[in-house]
């Protein structure tokens, strides 16, 4: 099985700033690179995720709230945390493509990739025509 992961982004639909509202990560994310992401992948109906900052390892049909967290940070026992996250609910899948932006790949998805016990089943992807 294949999974397409992308990380979060800083641009959050505002309208559920500050309330309890939990909605699920294609209605939180706005920034035009991750919805972007998102289209691709349900438009070619494949597995997808979104790896926040704070909640780890985020699938399409899971609802969280608005919050703020930068990845620098990220301190080392929410590092291990995020790490044993991704470890755990990416384990099922044998492929795991990771959408970035080469020059905007932050040091701590950098770190997750190369500090995965999966790492040797993470493909990076720059490009939605490698989402098939």
């Amino acid at each position: 099985m294949r999974i397409y992961i992308t990380h979060c982004s800083a641009k959050k639909a505002d309208e559920y700033r500050g309330t309890d509202t939990a909605v699920t990560p294609d209605v939180l994310y706005t920034s035009s690179k991750t919805q972007c992401f998102i289209r691709e992948c349900k438009a070619r109906k494949v597995r997808w995720a979104i790896f926040s900052d704070l909640y780890g390892i985020w699938f399409p049909e899971e609802k969280h709230c608005w919050y703020e967290k930068n990845p620098k940070n990220v301190n080392e026992d929410e590092f291990r945390a995020l790490m044993a996250d991704f470890d755990e609910k990416l384990n099922a899948f044998n492929e795991i493509c990771f959408y970035r932006n080469p020059g905007r790949f932050h040091f701590l998805y950098k770190r997750i990739v190369n500090t995965s016990r999966l790492n040797k089943r993470i493909n990076l992807i720059s490009r939605k025509d490698e989402i098939i």
